[in-house]
């Protein structure tokens, strides 16, 4: 039986307010403020931990995701957005809400509008399954020296941290020159695609930059005083 309220949507919204909450709550009794970049950044880290999880569905159930892209593609030719629509108002149960089949429709929609994602010979395939399995640890760990310091190392937060950003920023940006290269956005609006492609991608493009940023300030000072004073 569905819970009440409970959708794909408010799950997501339900992960991040937890996950930022939990992650605050390990701050010391009077820490030193976030600024509200940071804080955006511990957001991002969240989201990120999130859709790592998603992409190792990906990986897992990519047969699975076959299938449904065929099913959807059959139903909502020519109403992709319908289809978005639908996955994101989709009724939960608890059972669905920690099965992995069920975020795995998010790849077969997602397919709607990039096929490669129901091809496991693709690049978009394979740089997301990587990040999924690789980057949820580094995440993790950034959020605890963004709330904690004292308990990490400078030089390990600042060099993994680095590593981590732009490794998901470079793949943004090859995914979407592949994306743009190949015309995968013909026979789409342009406001589907900017908003469903588009600002999905971007996030992991413009948060990274603010990552790359706090951890070469790391490196250069020592410390992650960058958190507090940016």
């Amino acid at each position: 039986m569905a819970i009440p309220f409970l959708n794909v949507g408010t799950a997501i919204a339900l992960w991040l307010l937890s996950t930022t909450y939990l992650s605050l709550h390990f701050q010391p009794l009077t820490p030193p403020a976030l600024s509200p970049l940071t804080l955006s950044l511990l957001i991002f880290n969240n989201l990120n931990i999130f859709i790592a999880l998603c992409e190792i569905c990906l990986g897992v159930h990519i047969l699975l995701i076959k299938q449904d892209y065929k099913r959807l593609r059959e139903k909502y030719a020519g109403n992709e957005w319908g289809a978005c629509i639908k996955f994101l108002t989709m009724p939960l149960t608890l059972s669905q809400l920690f099965d992995g089949k069920t975020w795995s429709k998010m790849w077969s929609t997602y397919a709607l509008y990039d096929p490669s994602y129901q091809n496991h010979e693709s690049f978009g395939f394979f740089i997301d399954f990587g990040n999924g399995l690789s980057t949820i640890p580094p995440s993790i760990m950034m959020n605890m020296a963004m709330v904690a310091p004292q308990k990490l190392s400078p030089l390990l937060v600042g060099t993994v941290g680095l590593a981590m950003y732009w490794q998901v920023m470079y793949g943004t940006i090859i995914y979407v020159l592949s994306y743009v290269f190949n015309k995968r956005y013909e026979g789409k609006s342009l406001v589907e695609v900017c908003l469903f492609v588009g600002v999905s991608n971007s996030l992991w493009f413009f948060f990274p930059i603010w990552g790359i940023y706090c951890c070469v300030g790391i490196l250069r000072d020592g410390n992650m005083e960058v958190f507090q004073s940016s």
